[in-house]
């Protein structure tokens, strides 16, 4: 009886693999300069860059650096920040109806929305957006939770 040739798949090793082009940690070089030719630090100005430094910091937060790797580290992540702060819509808090408005507005979301979000029938939304109700305790923990804020934004 002839035996069969069995073929086995050889799996890279999950060091070898990228995330978003730049090597994991295991495969980092150990100097700035061969960082660099990896990925060089500057100035991020579109998504694409913006996801480039993601990797980046992605492949080496959390793990033991040593001084030129946390030096690199630093300079994208410095970049990084000043990316998103530059984008950022600012909050313009005047009174918690506001806050609501502006949320709402940014979700794309509508008075009826806003009543389905809170539970209540079907014209709460418009009455607390007019003014003419006021939010509950549970409401504000509902729109807090939701919309990932402090409950303090809307009191």
């Amino acid at each position: 009886m002839k035996k069969k040739s069995v073929k086995r798949r050889v799996a890279k090793t999950p060091s070898a693999r990228t995330r978003g082009g730049f090597p994991r940690f295991a495969d980092l070089p150990d100097t700035y300069a061969a960082l660099c030719e990896l990925h060089l630090p500057r100035p991020i100005r579109t998504a694409a860059d913006a996801r480039r430094a993601a990797a980046v910091i992605e492949s080496m937060a959390g793990f033991p650096l040593n001084r030129e790797q946390e030096d690199y580290l630093e300079v994208v992540a410095r970049f990084a920040d000043e990316y998103d702060r530059a984008r950022a819509r600012p909050l313009i808090v005047e009174d918690a109806r506001t806050v609501l408005i502006q949320f709402l507005d940014e979700y794309k979301m509508t008075a009826a929305d806003l009543s389905r979000l809170l539970g209540g029938n079907r014209n709460l939304g418009a009455l607390i957006l007019r003014g003419e109700r006021n939010l509950t305790r549970g409401q504000i923990r509902n729109l807090a939770t939701f919309f990932n804020v402090n409950e303090d934004v809307f009191i």
